[in-house]
């Protein structure tokens, strides 16, 4: 029987975002103001959803952990702490580049990012796929289904309404046309109607048109089978 698996969701949004935010670091002219904000709005938004996601395992997943294999859950915890050092150089590194004067030192500390960025990117692609080999299979011995779903609605109940649409932004960017129908399909079922059709708006907006109107014939043919 295939099991929950309570970081697939979460994971495929943050790396469309690490994705997404390398090629905008590869593509950025450091010398326009314009591209120097963008970019450094994009990645103050990838550390704050990176350093959030980190805390939420922390309290709500590796404390569960501690309790089973307690060597494992300080591994991970350590590399979070990797990971917020990671995120502090490239903040210190947006900042730099926020007040830097010339041209020249922009062009320099533009290249530090590209380099600082890749690193936060292997590290973090790496440590997500070591958190759904390892510790999936400590929360698979030891949890329930139900238990794990429970674990989910406490992370979301402990993210602020305007984070919350972030992860949602990049998660709908991230997931497949089969994926993004089950997860309406279970927020329909499950949350109040406002919440169902901000998601639907999203998907909207930040959809194809065609890979839209296939999640709604889903939707639509869904609902005729439930009927």
């Amino acid at each position: 029987m295939k099991r929950y698996n309570i970081f697939y969701q979460i994971h495929k949004g943050l790396r469309a975002m690490l994705y997404e935010s390398a090629i905008l670091v590869q593509q950025t002219d450091f010398s326009n103001e314009e591209e120097t904000a963008g970019i450094a709005g994009r990645l103050g938004q990838v550390v704050q959803l990176f350093d959030k996601h980190a805390h939420s395992e922390d309290t709500n997943i590796l404390d569960k952990i501690e309790s089973l294999e307690p060597s494992v859950a300080t591994l991970f915890a350590e590399e979070h702490v990797k990971d917020h050092i990671l995120s502090n150089r490239l903040t210190a590194l947006i900042n730099m580049l926020q007040s830097a004067g010339s041209a020249a030192e922009k062009e320099e500390l533009g290249s530090a990012i590209r380099v600082a960025f890749t690193e936060f990117v292997v590290f973090n692609l790496e440590h997500m796929a070591k958190e759904e080999r390892e510790l999936n299979k400590l929360l698979w011995d030891h949890f329930t289904d139900e238990d794990l779903h429970a674990v989910t609605m406490q992370i979301i109940s402990g993210i602020s309404p305007d984070l919350l649409q972030s992860y949602n932004y990049w998660m709908m960017r991230g997931l497949s046309n089969n994926e993004i129908s089950s997860w309406l399909i279970q927020v329909k079922n499950t949350a109040p109607d406002g919440v169902f059709n901000g998601l639907m708006q999203l998907a909207e907006a930040e959809l194809p048109y065609e890979r839209f109107a296939l999640i709604t014939e889903s939707l639509t043919e869904g609902a005729m089978l439930a009927d």
